[in-house]
């Protein structure tokens, strides 16, 4: 197979690896609240959606490793417990959201059961194709996410072609940060560690593929995985800021994007969407509960216990919290982002530079004070602002959640330019 194909077939399965349900969900309700502001949201949304992403895989693309030696640098033991952190939270939180999603999209309009009945049908099935690895499930998501792509493609461009005139006003008061930390929901940043690992590992499969070889196809086809992706993202923000007058100020994420592809498509077109949604969030939900098998599998010498054990624990985790609507999933999911997100975008950005200036030294600086001027903003979350509006005002953008980026960025500075001297 020549490089061009392989491009195109690994960048094929990047977008699929990224392309969620719940993807689908965040932009519309994005665009629907910032009104005539939607391109500045978008600016914001796209920087942590499909740059970062794309960053991320430009340093597997370099590392050449598994997802353990993005932080590597800064510990053995450190990257391990991150890895499981990073496994822990997809497990509670999108993970669950994929039922949750299903149920309010595709159950609920049709047959009106109670959420934690479709949770738990729906992550018994889980199980059972997690067990058998069923290649049915392969088939189903290679032929599934083109079906979703063209429909979504559909959508928008019926959609723009003759919009309302009027659109909703911006409730948000700094669009671009808020685009930029909804992105946060998205999980992209984090799928691009993950997904970036897993084509190292089918790329290694081909002995002669050379290293140089291996970097250009991650590389090209993360940028046409991550093109895909821009092209929805910016056209989904855009469809529900022109239509946000045309739904009531109270509706749901899901609602939303159910309203408009009924508006576009007609009722059955409506239903067939949130059919074709359900279905990739099943492929979603199988595909995390088999990677986070795999992941503790490796750690005890391919137990195959292990491997069930850990699918067994995931789906009843699954059942529980799939059972609560989507909203509330995304709420509780923020602090969790809010702790998480400042270390893997600076492990991806570090990952990305070369090796002089991106030392073990530099590793463990920027990640510890990128962790330690993160906990105002996490705290921020459970405590009344003025509790910690002393500490919000000293902090450059803390009160933009942002408190980590530039002491990072000191950080990272000051051990660039002192290290030549402390090794010497």
């Amino acid at each position: 197979m020549s490089d061009t194909k392989k491009i195109f077939l690994f960048g094929f399965a990047l977008f699929a690896g990224f392309f969620g349900a719940g993807n689908l969900i965040l932009p519309p309700y994005l665009g629907f609240n910032s009104g005539s502001d939607w391109w500045l949201v978008a600016i914001g949304f796209l920087v942590t959606t499909t740059v970062i992403p794309m960053l991320s895989l430009f340093g597997h693309a370099k590392l050449q490793g598994t997802m353990l030696d993005f932080g590597k640098k800064v510990s053995h033991k450190f990257s391990l417990i991150y890895c499981l952190v990073m496994f822990l939270i997809i497990i509670v939180l999108p993970a669950p959201r994929t039922a949750a999603v299903t149920h309010e999209m595709a159950i609920a309009p049709l047959f009106g059961t109670p959420p934690l009945l479709t949770s738990c049908i729906y992550f018994g099935l889980v199980l059972v194709f997690a067990l058998n690895r069923s290649k049915a499930l392969n088939l189903l998501g290679k032929y599934l996410t083109p079906v979703i792509v063209i429909m979504v493609l559909t959508i928008v461009v019926l959609g723009l072609v003759s919009p309302p005139d009027l659109m909703r006003i911006s409730t948000y008061n700094t669009p671009i940060v808020d685009g930029l930390l909804e992105g946060y929901q998205t999980y992209d940043a984090i799928a691009g560690i993950v997904m970036g690992g897993v084509i190292i590992i089918s790329l290694n499969k081909d002995k002669l593929i050379t290293h140089a070889e291996k970097k250009k196809i991650i590389a090209k086809s993360g940028f046409i995985a991550m093109f895909g992706l821009f092209i929805i993202y910016a056209g989904l923000i855009a469809l529900g800021a022109f239509y946000s007058n045309t739904f009531s100020a109270d509706i749901t994420r899901t609602d939303l994007l159910l309203g408009l592809s009924q508006t576009m498509l007609g009722n059955i077109g409506g239903t067939f969407v949130s059919v074709l949604v359900a279905l990739a969030c099943f492929t979603t939900a199988v595909a995390i509960v088999v990677s986070l098998g795999d992941f503790f599998k490796s750690l005890y010498a391919q137990s195959e216990k292990v491997y069930t054990y850990v699918a067994i624990i995931c789906c009843i985790v699954g059942v529980i919290m799939g059972s609560y609507d989507v909203g509330f999933i995304i709420d509780i999911a923020i602090p969790a982002l809010l702790f998480l997100y400042p270390i893997s975008i600076s492990l991806i950005l570090l990952n990305v530079l070369p090796d002089k200036w991106a030392s073990p030294m530099v590793f463990r600086a920027v990640v510890v004070t990128a962790f330690i001027f993160s906990i105002p903003d996490v705290l921020g979350y459970f405590m009344p602002k003025e509790s910690l509006k002393s500490v919000v005002d000293v902090i450059p953008l803390a009160q933009y959640s942002l408190g980590w980026v530039l002491p990072a960025l000191v950080a990272f500075v000051i051990t660039s330019i002192f290290q030549p001297k402390i090794v010497k």
